[in-house]
């Protein structure tokens, strides 16, 4: 799907709030309300649109501890990358994991409550998961920038 100035504006608005009415967005981008649904459904069912969703505040939900681990497999391990992925994929509390190039393997997003949470979950999961050679962990002290917002710009930018 070729997307036009005006998908990008709709695109933007999603973004910073996506409980708006297709009227509202219709009227925030210079659209009528029927062609902003088509629009918007066409990027939906394009999968440009995953999913519409709520973010929350982790640290009002009681989850002040935010940590990034770099785990480096065994040699044999990577022959359970399948396995190892799909075990990440259930631990709730990783939040990201990314496969990366140079000298580990992936980097985990994780947030828990407190560090004796990670703690416990690095020893009774993390260090547990399938060909995991190590783990390097860093705890984040205070964040700068956080948003899931992708840089939607216009063509001519």
């Amino acid at each position: 799907m070729q997307l036009d100035d005006f998908d990008r504006k709709i695109l933007r608005v999603l973004q910073e709030d996506c409980s708006l009415s297709t009227a509202e967005i219709a009227e925030r981008v210079g659209l009528s309300q029927s062609p902003c649904w088509r629009r918007i459904a066409a990027m939906e069912e394009a999968g440009i649109i995953r999913k519409r969703v709520a973010l929350l505040d982790r640290r009002k939900v009681g989850l002040g501890a935010q940590v990034f681990a770099n785990v480096k497999l065994s040699a044999h391990g990577r022959a359970h990358m399948a396995e190892f992925e799909a075990t990440v994929r259930e631990i709730e509390e990783i939040q990201e994991c990314y496969v990366l190039m140079g000298t580990t393997d992936f980097l985990l997003r994780i947030v828990t409550t407190d560090i004796e949470a990670y703690e416990k979950l690095f020893f009774e999961r993390l260090s547990r998961l399938p060909g995991v050679q190590e783990i390097t962990s860093s705890m984040a002290l205070s964040e700068i920038k956080s948003t899931t917002a992708v840089p939607v710009r216009s063509a001519q930018a």
